[in-house]
């Protein structure tokens, strides 16, 4: 069945509550496979069957609940349309793209007119038309922009109303001082008047908390309630009773009752939570702020050359091949490899290392790192969506709107929790207005309005998804992508990681460890013989040896009648001298022999290196040893990870002797050698089967089928292939110390969601039976309805603020010794 999956902006929610209806009428729409709403992010991810239902029904089903998703239409010109057939390509185009609802094209005019969700990417819609051999000539902006300028909008109509609702609210405040007992302070006499009171607070009842009554009554046409349901009731009740008091007190006075008005009371719930929601939405807004670094880092034009000239053109236009000139100080446009030049650049904004790198050609470059020194020319090779930098985006992007399985409870509990709330406040009405000490009516009120507006499914919303959002964020941040909700929540379980060697804890590249001369030569002139000979070789340990002579600016002369042994080793004239590189059985098939020196080629060999003998006109001149050389760290992140109490297991294809050798080095007690690739994911579910959670940490080439089969599976040094689907963590550079990060990582994000979830659960377990009066028979305590309006503010503030920590988490700290 052929599956699709798009993210949606919806508009309106307001609690978890809300979360879990649009959750569910998504769900019930036909074709839908999984569906996850996030409260946080304000977005919903839908995966389902396009053969079933197509994109604009879901836009539907959002607002036919009540929400809204924020749609526009651009129009823009068409270049190089020349029939109706061109007409029905671009169409066509624009219409496959994620997130377009509708799309026309007229010829005459050599327009298109694009409906399509406010978040959709407008360099898509150039990338689709230009894909079918036309151009869509519109301004790219970056897809946050909406979001951005939304969020801005939002915070100035909340800052708006809260001053209004505050400069109203507050002569009405005064005005009540005597009515709430303090009556030694002067007050003016006309703010004492209950039709004053009523002039000023019924613009904020009405204008400035006019959101929670367009929410409620959504809902009640839906018949259903959320958050908004229990502040307009709340607030209602104590408006609509002062409204009684003041216009018709006779009604009051004939139930035995002296007339009271509670306009402060309903004033001020509506500015302090309006308060709260300002803060909540600030620091929401600052969750995203990883997003927006990421996307901020992208350059915005790139000089390539064209036609013998360089130009500088937008960095949506460069396409695959273009050589693109890159000068110091320059950010690099798109992923590349170097042509010509060479430079120092710094990855740090992508890896999280804070080291430049040499690179010169051949090597490759990530778009939007910055060069440092030198100016090269660079081939482009992944170009708009396929670059490293737009992969990271969207898989930040996936995580933050993904759920922990954490998160579930508090899902379900949200799910039922305002008609809980409602009956809990009507009880206590009730309870209070037959039982309760005179005036009981009034005390009935003021604890029906106090346990409707404590509680608050806000922050039972906001606990899990916010600090996910800052979690992967901060990941992303430095170099660890982990991809889902339920990846960052296995990560601090784990108890084995099982480390691939090659590529791994080792370099995957051969490199010279030792020069042994003997015979009178000394060790440049054995290498720079030896590696004489090599040159041209296409053999990793022929090529580690002329790495390392130009690494140590020796001069090489070009072979002559170079003849390549298969399994043994080379033979080649360097000038007037015949050179021979190989092992034993190569030199005793030439008759040469290797007892002066098969005890160092024997040590070498137990040191997990393979010793290559150098024959120079038929005498051994020495040895030169190549290894897979460990990477920097290796050996104390291993020593870390076991001083957390991890098992550290080792599994590697190579012979005993060097899988001893390495595990040796870095501090491995238990290894396996001589695995196939194909073999690992069985040693992975046999320690899986005996109870182990396992994390395997690999190269993410040969190691897909153990990453599969782990609970956590781990691809370090990915390149620009971050998106490769079996992993859940991507470590986007080589640096070991990655792995430490992502589990340190998930057990703060963890510990958070923790603090914030029992925050939100202890806040209503605790704070609704105080707002039903539970201490009043004890201690005569009450709770003002305000300060309850205050506490429900503070609640989700305090929720977002703590995931806000996050933020500044910092990579645990590790020696920094070379490998040898």
């Amino acid at each position: 069945m052929p599956v699709k999956r798009v993210e949606l902006p919806v508009e309106g929610m307001s609690c978890a509550s809300c979360v879990a209806k649009v959750e569910d009428g998504l769900r019930k729409t036909d074709g839908v496979s999984t569906v996850g709403v996030n409260f946080a992010s304000g977005r919903a991810r839908v995966t389902f069957d396009p053969l079933k239902v197509d994109f604009p029904r879901f836009v539907n089903v959002v607002r036919s609940l009540g929400y809204n998703v924020p749609v526009q239409t651009i129009q823009s010109p068409v270049r190089g349309m020349s029939c109706a057939s061109c007409v029905q390509n671009v169409e066509r185009a624009l219409s496959g793209v994620d997130g377009v609802l509708r799309a026309s094209v007229n010829l005459a005019t050599e327009r298109a007119t694009v409906e399509m969700i406010a978040t959709t990417s407008v360099a898509d819609l150039r990338q689709a038309v230009r894909e079918v051999g036309y151009d869509l000539d519109v301004e790219t902006r970056a897809t946050d922009d909406y979001e951005r300028q939304a969020r801005t909008r939002d915070l100035a109509v909340l800052r708006r109303k809260l001053l209004v609702g505050a400069l109203l609210s507050l002569p009405i405040v005064w005005g009540s001082l005597a009515h709430m007992g303090m009556q030694g302070i002067w007050t003016p006499e006309v703010l004492m008047d209950w039709k004053v009171q009523w002039l000023l607070a019924t613009p904020v009842q009405f204008w400035v908390g006019w959101q929670f009554y367009r929410g409620a009554w959504a809902m009640a046409r839906r018949r259903t309630t959320d958050m908004n349901t229990l502040i307009a009731v709340g607030t209602t009740a104590a408006y609509g009773y002062s409204l009684v008091g003041t216009f018709a007190p006779q009604l009051v006075r004939a139930g035995g009752l002296q007339p009271q008005v509670y306009y402060e009371t309903s004033a001020i719930i509506m500015v302090l939570i309006l308060l709260g929601r300002f803060f909540e939405a600030r620091a929401k807004g600052e969750t995203s702020e990883a997003i927006r670094r990421l996307v901020g880092l992208q350059a915005k034009t790139a000089r390539v050359r064209r036609d013998g000239r360089e130009v500088d053109v937008p960095v949506d236009d460069v396409g695959v091949g273009d050589l693109i000139v890159v000068r110091p100080g320059e950010k690099v446009p798109v992923d590349g490899v170097i042509e010509e030049g060479r430079s120092t650049l710094d990855e740090s904004m992508l890896t999280g290392e804070s080291l430049p790198v040499d690179k010169g050609p051949r090597d490759a470059v990530i778009g939007a790192t910055l060069n440092k020194t030198g100016a090269f020319t660079m081939a482009a090779t992944k170009v708009g969506k396929e670059t490293m930098l737009a992969q990271i985006v969207r898989l930040v992007q996936e995580a933050q709107g993904s759920k922990a399985p954490i998160q579930r409870l508090a899902d379900r509990v949200a799910s039922f929790f305002v008609p809980i709330v409602m009956i809990i406040a009507a009880l206590t009405f009730v309870l209070w207005a037959v039982f309760g000490p005179a005036p009981s009516l009034t005390y009935a009120l003021v604890t029906f309005v106090a346990v409707l507006i404590i509680a608050c499914p806000c922050a039972l919303g906001l606990a899990t998804p916010t600090a996910v959002m800052v979690g992967t964020g901060r990941g992303a941040g430095l170099g660890v992508l982990i991809k889902s909700g339920d990846a960052l929540e296995t990560a601090h379980r784990v108890d084995t990681i099982v480390l691939d060697k090659t590529g791994t804890l080792t370099r995957g590249t051969p490199s010279v460890t030792d020069v042994v001369p003997v015979n009178g030569l000394d060790a440049a002139d054995v290498l720079r013989l030896a590696a004489s000979a090599e040159w041209g070789s296409e053999h990793p340990l022929g090529e580690a040896m002329v790495r390392h002579a130009h690494a140590q600016n020796l001069a090489l002369l070009r072979p002559e009648g170079f003849e390549a042994i298969p399994g043994q080793g080379i033979v080649a004239r360097v000038g007037s001298q015949t050179v021979v590189v190989g092992n034993p059985t190569l030199l005793e098939s030439r008759g040469v022999s290797v007892d002066g020196t098969k005890k160092i080629g024997q040590d070498l060999a137990r040191a997990g290196k393979t010793p290559m003998y150098v024959v120079v006109d038929g005498s051994v001149a020495g040895i030169v040893a190549v290894a897979d050389t460990l990477k920097p760290h290796s050996r104390e992140v291993v020593e870390a990870l076991r001083h957390r109490g991890l098992d550290v297991v080792m599994l590697t294809g190579d012979n005993v002797e060097t899988a001893q050798a390495v595990a040796g080095q870095v501090g491995i007690e238990h290894f396996r050698a001589g695995v196939l690739p194909h073999h690992k994911a069985d040693e992975v579910k046999r320690l899986r089967a005996a109870g182990r959670r396992v994390a395997v940490v690999g190269d993410g080439v040969n190691d897909a089928p153990a990453l599969a089969e782990a609970d956590l599976g781990m691809a370090i040094g990915a390149g620009t292939d971050v998106a490769m689907e079996s992993a859940d963590v991507v470590l986007v550079g080589e640096d070991l110390r990655g792995i430490l990060t992502a589990i340190t990582l998930s057990q703060q994000t963890m510990r958070t969601i923790r603090q914030n979830l029992f925050w939100a659960f202890a806040y209503n377990v605790v704070l609704i039976p105080l707002a039903a009066g539970a201490l009043y028979p004890l201690f005569g305590i009450l709770l003002n309805p305000m300060l309850a309006a205050l506490a429900m503010a503070s609640s989700s503030v305090t929720v977002v603020t703590n995931s806000l920590r996050l933020r500044w988490f910092a990579s645990p700290r590790v020696a920094t010794s070379e490998g040898r």
